[in-house]
């Protein structure tokens, strides 16, 4: 029987010593390890790229990259389980903005030296 992943809350952003700095608990590279895998996608990085240009409606973000309503909100859902991308439904429509600290705090563990 395949073992189960243990199950994280990854919504907040990243907060551990870098990479850099010497070995990392089990706990610290599995949190770093997730935020990373939901964005090792072209599409959810392209999404990424798009939300950083400012906050749009679901429907906006599946006409910029020519997919489905329901494939981009596959893929937001994932960015939003990693606390990359924040969502605020009103009325009819989704709006989604990056969430900018969670990526920073990302780029810190990997290179300290990366935003100073």
């Amino acid at each position: 029987m395949p073992k189960a992943l243990p199950t994280i809350d990854i919504s907040a952003p990243v907060c551990c010593a870098p990479v850099a700095a010497g070995p990392m608990s089990d706990a610290d590279a599995l949190e770093v390890a997730l935020r990373l895998k939901a964005l090792a996608d072209p599409v959810r990085v392209k999404l990424m790229s798009l939300l950083f240009t400012g906050e749009q409606t679901s429907g906006d973000l599946a006409t910029a990259v020519g997919l489905s309503d329901a494939t981009v909100s596959h893929h937001l859902a994932q960015l939003r389980k990693a606390g990359l991308v924040i969502s605020e439904r009103r009325g009819m429509h989704v709006h989604h903005r990056a969430h900018p600290d969670a990526l920073q705090a990302l780029c810190a563990v990997l290179d300290p030296d990366c935003c100073t």
